[in-house]
């Protein structure tokens, strides 16, 4: 029986690892923060000590992590993956992470033997709760085959879209997307607001027109009704995202003004203390001083 590690269980992690047992696969689990491995425990998954032991005990080594620093601390630290890892195994990074990391933990992994594969993820948590995930891969398509059994109750696509590092190109140009999205949602809200139609009822009046889609059909009932709760989308992790968007052109000489744009509302927006709250407040943004976010 292969067996599967996880670390990360974060607002993606959780319902992952949750799609992951109830799939019947055995599951060991880690987090920097042991208590959110309780509920995982009791629904049948084993709690590593630390990564050297998750990885000791895992063929397949799935991550989901918050950024590229959390990623070099689980795979290159002492404890870490690359340290303890055995010729074999199998990392799939489900994380949204910057490309030019991805490739060099891809080289060092190889070089001990071990297969990378980077896999991050769309859809949210709605979209792990329910096993609607799209995954975009890059690595080896031998290493993608091996993933895509277990990918099967977390997505409903998983695609290949080169050698390592393409999936996390991939993900760059989703959030570039989601993010510019969301600001004009908020404006959007705010503008039907301002001219007395009631926002919530424009998802089911646009539904299937070109202006939809699942971020306009989650985030405009949430912020026409100011409901931010419970934490879908952190604003500090699509604004990462976008560090790693604007990063990434400025490697390859791209313009990105749109995003750049964007990042600089979304910054203004986290340093007023929405950085680890619901996209949806970025409606605040819009609203008077005083408003009701």
């Amino acid at each position: 029986m292969t067996t599967l590690g996880f670390i990360g269980l974060g607002l993606m992690g959780q319902p992952m690892c949750r799609r992951l047992l109830a799939a019947g696969h055995h599951l060991t689990v880690w987090n920097r923060t042991p208590d959110k491995t309780l509920a995982l425990q009791q629904a049948g998954a084993t709690v590593a000590r630390d990564p050297a032991a998750l990885s000791r005990g895992s063929d397949i080594i799935m991550l989901c992590l918050a950024d590229d620093t959390a990623l070099q601390q689980v795979v290159q630290g002492d404890d870490g993956l690359l340290a303890h890892g055995r010729a074999g195994q199998l990392i799939v990074d489900f994380s949204s992470t910057s490309p030019a990391l991805t490739r060099q933990l891809a080289q060092q992994a190889a070089a001990r033997g071990m297969q990378w594969v980077d896999a991050p993820v769309s859809g949210g948590v709605r979209g792990a709760d329910s096993g609607q995930l799209v995954i975009m891969a890059g690595g080896l398509a031998a290493d993608i085959e091996r993933l895509r059994p277990y990918a099967a109750c977390l997505s409903q696509r998983l695609s290949h879209l080169g050698g390592h590092g393409a999936g996390q190109v991939a993900k760059v140009c989703n959030q570039l997307i989601v993010a510019g999205n969301a600001m004009l949602i908020a404006e959007t809200v705010q503008l039907a607001e301002a001219a007395g139609i009631d926002a919530a009822l424009l998802p089911a009046a646009l539904a299937g027109g070109f202006a939809d889609s699942l971020p306009f059909q989650i985030l405009v009932p949430r912020m026409a009704q100011r409901q931010h709760q419970p934490l879908q989308w952190k604003v500090g992790t699509l604004l990462k995202d976008l560090g790693n968007a604007q990063q990434l052109a400025g490697e390859h000489h791209a313009s990105l003004p749109m995003a750049a744009m964007a990042a600089g509302l979304m910054q203004t927006h986290a340093a007023a203390g929405y950085q680890e709250q619901d996209l949806s407040t970025l409606i605040a943004h819009y609203l008077p001083p005083h408003g009701d976010a």
